[in-house]
């Protein structure tokens, strides 16, 4: 199972993201929630990166399915924009194929 955990403060700004392990919803090479999981999170921390020009420290591992991603200070709107659009895709994908094999959860630090 994927787990994403999205961290935001006490004022509902975003902290960090962290996604582990794989989803096992199919054999590697052929599991589509695994994929479509991974496109959208890279996908994201490039575009934060790329697009938004913001700040943070990424650690990955990849045998474990592994990212985190610390932001470093306030997020532009943009950015908030780019995150929110990350955990809808998550959700959607969470309802369509079940917590069996993604779970989204959201912590306070």
């Amino acid at each position: 199972m994927t787990k994403v955990i999205i961290s935001k403060d006490k004022n509902g700004s975003y902290k960090q993201l962290t996604c582990n392990g794989h989803a096992g919803f199919a054999e590697a090479g052929s599991d589509v929630v695994c994929a479509a999981v991974s496109v959208l999170v890279i996908n994201t921390i490039n575009s934060l990166e790329e697009l938004a020009g913001e700040s943070f420290d990424v650690a990955t591992d990849e045998t474990e399915g592994f990212i985190n991603c610390d932001f470093k200070g306030p997020l532009q709107e943009k950015s908030i924009f780019l995150l929110d659009s990350l955990v809808f895709g998550l959700k959607n994908i969470q309802k369509e194929y079940g917590a069996k094999y993604l779970q989204v959860k959201f912590k306070e630090v």
